[in-house]
């Protein structure tokens, strides 16, 4: 795969990470402008997530059907159309409406992006380019925050939706003129079966774990980013435009991580590291649960079980996608459709949980979290019991 469709393919990997961290820090300035609470401005994320849930289970059978590129390219539009939405919201019933078809446009590049890795690439290739995505992806987690805290300051949140708007334009454009259709060629499944292709999905146990596996601790991470904004800004006193560096330290930890797990793949197959790094998650959580109780007077006691679990996804995510990917052939546009639905509404079920306990501590956040890593390491333990631990 050349270096300018993997840049591609992050930037359009980048679309959820960038349409979630960058509007972070402006929750308390959302509260404020709309006059609620922070509990309240998280039901935009859900909304998100809600978004990414629903969508991805069109863009599959459509990506299998027509090809890569004009699914692409329309939700890449929608998305554009829904950041202007979003940057000219007069309330916060029309921001959380704007969010929701947001997610609908952006899911495309999260589902199409892993279709075309599964297109030109065997499994070990698959996971080597899932972690270099992460790679590219991973700038986003580290610059959104740093970047959306600045412009909050600058300019007010209006404009964090401004530049969504410019970065998702010029997307569509490099799809347009750079990214070639990838498609196998032969006959494409109709549309009429796609019911029929997510039910033999579900039955493949194999593909089913693995996706979970994945979709469990992606749930972690986003009951991170539900939570963290009350819990760094309101609970610890950290300025808005100094969450970004803490954010943004948590996602240099994830982007090393996978490319650690991209060479260590030389040695063994992505479930060998998958298997092993569900229970590193875990321990980092239960570590992160027992501190929590010990209610800390400062920060920096819950940051570095935080790193860890952030860390932990780079191993995770990677391996997860090519394990559950890799025997879907010319069904990977549903495959990977189905696989992104579960993850998201696994994700936003938990983001939403996060809110719904608030407690005014940081609790909340660190009980989902644990939560989630202990599902994902027995789901990981059932996965080599399903493919005999030959993956």
């Amino acid at each position: 795969m050349n270096f300018r469709i993997l840049l591609i393919l992050g930037a359009l990997s980048a679309f959820g990470p960038m349409a979630i961290d960058f509007y972070l820090p402006s929750f308390p300035m959302l509260a404020q402008a709309f006059g609620t609470d922070v509990e309240h401005v998280q039901l935009s994320l859900s909304a998100y997530f809600a978004g990414l849930a629903i969508g991805q289970l069109l863009y599959g059978p459509l990506a299998d059907r027509f090809g890569r590129r004009l699914p692409l390219l329309l939700g890449v539009s929608i998305f554009t159309l829904a950041s202007v939405a979003c940057a000219f919201a007069p309330s916060l019933e029309w921001l959380i409406g704007a969010r929701f078809v947001q997610a609908l446009g952006g899911c495309a590049g999260m589902v199409i992006s892993r279709a075309v890795v599964r297109d030109l690439c065997d499994p070990i290739s698959a996971a080597k380019a899932f972690s270099q995505l992460m790679l590219v992806m991973g700038l986003a987690p580290i610059l959104a925050p740093l970047a959306g805290g600045m412009l909050l300051s600058l300019s007010g949140w209006r404009s964090i939706f401004y530049c969504l708007t410019v970065f998702s334009a010029l997307a569509g454009l490099a799809i347009a003129l750079w990214l070639p259709e990838t498609i196998p060629s032969g006959p494409r499944p109709p549309l009429r079966g796609a019911g029929r292709q997510y039910l033999a999905l579900f039955a493949d146990r194999s593909f089913l774990t693995y996706a979970l596996t994945g979709g469990v601790a992606i749930a972690g991470m986003f009951s991170y980013i539900a939570g963290s904004p009350f819990v760094f800004i309101e609970l610890y006193g950290v300025p808005p435009e100094h969450y970004g560096w803490i954010f943004g330290s948590n996602a240099a930890g994830f982007i090393l991580m996978a490319q650690v797990n991209a060479r260590l793949l030389r040695y063994r197959g992505p479930g060998f590291w998958l298997r092993r790094a569900v229970w590193v998650y875990f321990a980092c959580g239960a570590l992160l649960l027992a501190i929590t109780l010990a209610r800390p007077a400062e920060l920096w006691p819950l940051l570095v079980p935080l790193f860890g679990c952030i860390a932990c996804l780079g191993f995770l995510l990677p391996n997860a996608s090519a394990c559950a990917m890799a025997s879907q052939g010319r069904h990977a546009g549903s495959a990977s459709a189905l696989m992104g639905s579960l993850q998201f509404s696994v994700a936003a079920a938990a983001s939403a949980l996060v809110g719904a306990l608030h407690d005014g501590t940081a609790l909340p956040m660190a009980v989902v979290i644990t939560v989630c890593g202990l599902v994902a390491a027995l789901l990981g333990w059932a996965s080599g019991q399903i493919t005999g631990r030959s993956a």
